[in-house]
């Protein structure tokens, strides 16, 4: 990640286009933010735009804007983010998602710097810097044929891959501490710290989401907890079951199957000795109240109950 911070600070004082390529939830996002904001165009809009929550006519809308009447829908004039941007930073993120058609036409505003309104016949000139984001192997979808090599070159002027968390474990205790306070002020709640039981469990996991999948079970966790602590049983079981390793991929999915069973009929032999007393059961079993609801509604334990009632 240091080497993440020297790449911004050496890029930022430039004008280059910079492609950020990363697996989703690593952060692109703030990366590209944070060129701009260490950028000589700091004072000037920053405008972010998703390519992949557009279709590919209203996606045109929003980049180039459109002149009145261009279609059914368009009643006024309006400026494109290309405009909005004027003086700063264009963020495209997904950028991968493009059309063919919007390939070409972005890779004319790349090379000439203008661009034409839908519906419109003047050419506007623009003086923004390009920064793109995709998690795709673009490379790859060039080769493919699913991306312009002329565009890709265009945007891939400075590269950068943002590191999933997976390998960089030891930035994940301090993330979660940082998330955790983050919530606890939103949510007006007192959060001292993390147990070394939901440290343990944070450590062990993957995290395909990444640092976004963390800080959503921060979130959770400040949202649903009850103590000053972080607990175990305050984390999503997700993060609290699994073991976290490559080799647990490979296992045969008749494992998990079996260990999910087992964990059924535990739940079930408990609540039967405890009369259905869910507070009695959790403590024979050695679990929190609030995690024995929460593997109760995962493993649909109350419909196996009913299943053995009427048998």
């Amino acid at each position: 990640m240091k080497e993440v911070y020297q790449f911004i600070e050496r890029v930022a004082p430039s004008d280059a286009t910079v492609l950020i390529q990363g697996e989703s939830g690593t952060g692109k996002e703030l990366a590209a933010r944070a060129i701009h904001k260490n950028s000589g165009r700091k004072d000037a809009p920053f405008v972010a735009l998703n390519c992949a929550a557009f279709t590919e006519t209203l996606l045109e809308s929003e980049l180039f804007g459109h002149e009145k009447g261009a279609f059914t829908s368009a009643i006024s004039q309006k400026k494109g983010f290309l405009e909005v941007a004027e003086g700063g930073t264009v963020f495209l993120d997904e950028v991968g998602e493009l059309s063919p058609v919007l390939q070409a036409k972005l890779l004319r505003v790349l090379q000439e710097r203008e661009f034409v309104r839908v519906g419109g016949t003047r050419p506007i000139k623009i003086n923004v810097r390009f920064l793109a984001a995709t998690n795709q192997e673009l490379q790859k979808t060039v080769k493919e044929g699913g991306f312009r090599s002329d565009l890709f070159h265009r945007l891939n002027v400075i590269s950068i891959t943002l590191p999933a968390l997976r390998e960089h474990p030891e930035d994940i205790p301090l993330l979660a501490e940082h998330f955790a306070e983050r919530h606890a002020e939103k949510c007006n709640r007192r959060v001292r710290g993390i147990s070394e039981e939901a440290r343990a469990c944070l450590m062990r996991y993957e995290w395909p989401g990444n640092i976004r999948e963390l800080e959503n079970a921060m979130e959770r966790a400040v949202v649903v907890g009850t103590s000053e602590w972080i607990l175990r049983e305050d984390l999503p079981e997700m993060v609290v079951e699994t073991g976290g390793g490559a080799e647990k991929e490979a296992e045969p999915a008749r494992f998990h199957e079996a260990v999910r069973q087992t964990k059924k009929e535990l739940i079930l032999s408990a609540l039967e000795q405890s009369g259905g007393n869910i507070t009695e059961a959790a403590k024979a079993l050695g679990l929190h109240g609030n995690y024995l609801h929460r593997l109760m509604r995962n493993l649909d334990v109350r419909a196996a109950m009913k299943k053995q009632s009427q048998g």
